[in-house]
């Protein structure tokens, strides 16, 4: 854990000071510290790098590893509680509901009215919290016991009707068709310290929340029977969780767009070094998805300039051939 630490710091590092100026890690601790003691710089830094370091990248790399750790954890989460490795928060409908949202939001020519920075952020996760109740009403008609089965599938219908939806409001609008595009692409340009300072908090109270109930989530691991016979209420836990997934999953998408893929991989690799317990797998999820991410954002913005990649391509290349093999290895396991 301790080197893990090292490790994301370094990666912070490495994505505040790489960039079309490179800025060594020395000087970006002098700046940091310049700006919280107000000391003067250094006379070697040039005055434009403060601005730079301090208003638009440190902002982008904080957002991009708050994004990372928060949809790491909940695909931790969510792999526990349906006992499924493929298992994920974009399979509840929370991404595309979010996305579907946005999508409202850019057509009508809100986002633009000068309503405020918030109003397609707020809108999206009032989206993804929407989808997943609705996701958890239906399976909870169809099933009283919730059964993995029925929210999986529930899920998925329910995700690709808002996916549908996306699609012929960006072929009915082709104005703002690129932007939807882009949107469900996700990206960290041009993010300010706002959606920061909104993600942050959100993210610590979910994560302190899923730690509370660590020892529930080791025992759903091994199935609904067990946790039913060591007495954890089911149905209750599981709209806990579930909400929370939709809380922190719906913040970090409505203000970046869609990243997909990084709750796949990360909790599986956390998982292999750090063993299944959730009290060591949750903070190691944190950590590795943020690392992940932010050096995930630093190949998007760093590999065609002046071009910027969008971050969920990258993902996906890293993510498609992760997910055939957790598929084929299950398959040759059984």
């Amino acid at each position: 854990m301790g080197l893990l630490l090292l490790t994301a710091f370094a990666a912070l590092l490495f994505g505040i000071g790489v960039g079309s100026v490179y800025v060594p890690p020395g000087d970006i601790l002098s700046i940091a510290a310049g700006r919280v003691f107000e000391q003067p710089l250094p006379e070697h830094i040039p005055p434009s790098y403060s601005a730079m370091v301090l208003d638009m990248r440190l902002p982008r790399v904080l957002l991009a590893f708050l994004t990372g750790a928060a949809l790491s954890v909940c695909g931790a989460v969510m792999q526990s509680l349906l006992q499924n490795p493929l298992a994920s928060p974009f399979g509840l409908g929370v991404s595309s509901g979010a996305g579907l949202g946005a999508a409202f939001v850019i057509v009508l020519g809100l986002a633009s009215a000068g309503l405020g920075t918030f109003l397609l952020p707020a809108v999206s996760l009032v989206f993804a919290l929407g989808t997943v109740f609705f996701v958890l009403l239906l399976a909870a008609k169809l099933d009283r016991r919730m059964s993995n089965v029925t929210v999986i599938l529930v899920g998925m219908v329910v995700s690709l009707f808002c996916n549908a939806v996306m699609s012929l409001l960006a072929t009915g609008s082709p104005a703002h068709a690129q932007r939807i595009q882009l949107w469900q692409l996700g990206s960290f340009s041009m993010r300010e310290w706002s959606a920061v300072w909104v993600l942050f908090p959100v993210t610590v109270l979910v994560c302190l929340y899923f730690l509370r109930y660590a020892g529930e989530l080791d025992v759903m691991t091994f199935g609904e029977e067990q946790a039913l016979s060591m007495g954890v209420d089911l149905g209750r836990v599981k709209a806990g969780l579930m909400t929370a997934v939709a809380v922190l999953t719906g913040t970090a998408v409505a203000f970046v767009g869609i990243i997909g893929f990084v709750d796949l991989i990360v909790p599986h690799i956390a998982r292999r070094f750090f063993g299944a317990a959730h009290r060591r797998t949750l903070p190691a999820c944190a950590l590795l998805g943020g690392t992940f991410l932010v050096l995930c954002d630093l190949a998007a913005r760093t590999l065609a300039p002046p071009h910027e990649i969008p971050i969920g391509s990258i993902t996906a290349l890293l993510g498609a051939p992760f997910f055939l093999y957790l598929f084929f290895a299950g398959r040759k396991s059984e």
